[in-house]
């Protein structure tokens, strides 16, 4: 049975980087709420999270862990998680004067404790908290300190529970990951064999199993999500997998016929569908951002039932839903408030009748880009930069036309292409270009001219959870500003965007 670290979510923003952070040592591990701990058959360990709450609100979280004590399965809290153990056991935790936030510095280490074995006194570490623990109860003994908090580490005698008032994951904490392969590896005794090739060959196994001989449709989008999806299922079931690849209308220039090749090549059986005209009726006078990706959403999901409706005795949908997408839907506060409609395809309509398969839904981002690496996924798909599902539909502001679809596609394209031209293109998480609903004079030739702005946007990001903007070189965007003006009509003026997320979004709508 494959071992396991379970990660109680109090809340914190960093949570998945906890996660995040165990998957790089090659070990296994799942985010639950606090309130809702699975069955514990394979956890070798547990971590408790930080928390945007104080252990002294009324409605403050309180996990039940007497099952995890009673097992005698280690526990590390971290930050959160340390005070409320803390508290719990009769200690006091109480405000600090001031937010103890920031970059602090272990003063007082016990290297003989498992838990810090081998960190440098004076290591930095990173403080984010309202609470500080300033009496533990007897059987607690201090096994870390910093000049402002004298609890900075713990662990209660004759047991393997420890807790931190420090984040360990953040790359601010420069032994982090030391500590935390202390935890995982040696006190739980994980065997650190989770790694992307074991991960394709359990989830080929498994999926040979669960779908015998059943046949499975999925929708491509050109992405890297979807497509190691396929290669999953493909390398499961072989032709059984029936692959839709729709054209909105609304990719970039010329990607349905060059992905569709590239698909073709890596031996799915896939349809390319061109319902380009179908889209563009959907969206004609529309120009509310959520009004246009319901429209689009609306109509893929017409699109694909159509097309799957025309295979015969289909049994499964299959979806490339990563981890992300299922801890928000669990997540302790519940779903999230609706920021924009189709992000990704999240499913379709009752009506399909059709049981769900998710290959994908336990990796994070990165590690889908592993597994598809170690499938031979073409790294024209395993590198590509995310897009959207609505596509182009949402970079352009205002109403979608097939002229300003052209523009688009064109400044596009010249700005992507001169990216990979120049090596620059692997260096950025996600480029695109905006098309805005406002003109500007320009003067060309001996003429003034009134035509169209666009927006070039490049950011770097591990996740997409949050961004800064990519400082590309002035003379590479001199270049490409030149080479748009002077080759794609209808477009006199290039700004660049320079905002981060937060408090901006990659896309723009």
């Amino acid at each position: 049975m494959q071992q396991k670290i379970l990660i109680l979510d109090f809340g914190s923003q960093y949570t998945q980087l906890i996660a995040r952070r165990v998957r790089e040592l090659n070990v296994y591990c799942e985010i639950f709420p606090y309130n809702k701990i699975p069955d514990l058959t394979g956890v070798a360990g547990v971590i408790l999270s930080g928390s945007p709450h104080s252990v002294n609100d009324a409605d403050a979280p309180a996990p039940h862990l007497e099952e995890i004590k009673r097992k005698k399965i280690p526990i590390l809290g971290v930050c959160y998680g340390a005070q409320w153990m803390a508290q719990e056991a009769g200690g006091t935790v109480q405000p600090t004067a001031t937010r103890e936030y920031g970059r602090a510095n272990l003063v007082h280490i016990d290297t003989e404790n498992q838990l810090l074995h081998g960190l440098t006194t004076g290591c930095q570490v990173w403080m984010s908290h309202g609470d500080t623990i300033l009496k533990i109860p007897n059987e607690f003994k201090v096994i870390a300190g910093t000049n402002d908090v004298a609890v900075a580490g713990y662990q209660i005698a004759g047991t393997l529970v420890f807790g931190i008032q420090f984040h360990p994951e953040v790359y601010h904490s420069t032994e982090g990951m030391a500590l935390l392969r202390n935890f995982v590896i040696d006190i739980c005794s994980c065997v650190p064999d989770w790694t992307p090739a074991a991960f394709a060959e359990t989830t080929i196994a498994e999926l040979r199993q669960k779908l015998g001989s059943d046949k499975v449709v999925l929708g491509l989008s050109g992405g890297v999500d979807s497509s190691v999806a396929a290669l999953l299922l493909h390398s499961a079931i072989g032709t059984q997998l029936h692959c839709i690849f729709v054209d909105n209308g609304l990719l970039r220039k010329n990607e349905f016929l060059t992905v569709l090749e590239a698909y073709r090549g890596m031996g799915l059986n896939v349809k390319g569908v061109d319902a380009a005209d179908r889209f563009m009726s959907a969206l004609r006078g529309l120009s509310d951002p959520e009004e246009k990706r319901k429209a689009i959403g609306g109509t893929f999901i017409e699109v694909f039932d159509d097309e799957a409706h025309k295979i015969q005795e289909v049994k499964w949908l299959a979806q490339g839903t990563i981890y992300p997408d299922v801890i928000e839907s669990v997540s302790v506060k519940g779903p999230s408030a609706t920021i924009k409609s189709h992000h990704n395809v999240g499913g379709l309509p009752d009506f399909m009748k059709l049981k769900v398969v998710e290959p994908l839904n336990a990796l994070f981002k990165d590690e889908v880009r592993r597994v598809g690496a170690e499938l031979g996924l073409k790294p024209e798909i395993l590198y590509r930069h995310p897009f959207p599902g609505p596509g182009l539909g949402i970079r352009i502001l205002g109403e979608v036309t097939p002229e300003r679809i052209r523009v688009l596609q064109e400044v596009d394209h010249i700005f992507i292409e001169s990216l990979r031209t120049h090596q620059l293109y692997d260096k950025v998480w996600q480029a695109l270009v905006v098309l805005l609903p406002v003109q500007s004079v320009g003067v060309m030739g001996d003429e003034r001219t009134y035509e169209n702005v666009v927006a070039l946007r490049a950011v770097e990001s591990t996740d997409g959870m949050t961004a800064d903007w990519s400082q590309l070189p002035y003379t590479f965007l001199a270049k490409v500003s030149n080479d748009i003006i002077n080759k794609v009509k209808g477009v006199n003026r290039v700004v660049y965007d320079i905002s981060s997320k937060p408090p901006a979004t990659i896309e723009w709508e």
